[in-house]
């Protein structure tokens, strides 16, 4: 997010009101003047409901695999529309990170799948349903 904000900072700095109005840059400039708004292409701006979490190894990690795919896929979206090489070469470093942390997350999917006492890991959460079956299957006190 650092590397994209500079990037927004770098094009915004000392632009001229009708340089703000002829990009389209008026709108958001009314809520936020240049000022850094994290938000999507919509306009809808960021929020902790972007995380995902569901306490289970697995489902987790799939979804971080879905969230690096999905920004590589933005990274793409804007390697087509720019031609600044002072932004494209940023971005094609993010573009290259995303990728190499879709790999690490789909390497520890799998030892968490080989590591599982069963290969119906779609039957139970592991980071909970495993924990519990310990419990139950202590001898009574």
């Amino acid at each position: 997010m650092e590397i994209v904000s500079t990037i927004v900072h770098q094009l915004t700095k000392g632009l001229t009101m009708e340089q703000i109005k002829e990009s389209g840059f008026d709108t958001y400039y009314v809520d936020h003047t240049t000022g850094l708004w994290p938000q999507a292409a919509s306009g809808t701006p960021f929020s902790a409901l972007t995380f995902q979490s569901k306490g289970d190894a697995i489902t987790d990690l799939h979804e971080d695999m879905a969230a690096e795919q999905k920004a590589r896929t933005t990274y793409d979206n804007i390697l087509r529309l720019v031609d600044d090489p002072d932004v494209r070469d940023p971005i094609k470093f993010l573009r290259e990170r995303e990728i190499v942390h879709f790999q690490r997350f789909g390497e520890s999917l799998r030892i968490t799948q080989d590591n599982l006492n069963s290969k119906n890991f779609y039957a139970f959460n592991p980071e909970f349903d495993m924990n519990r079956k310990k419990r139950c299957n202590r001898p009574n006190s």
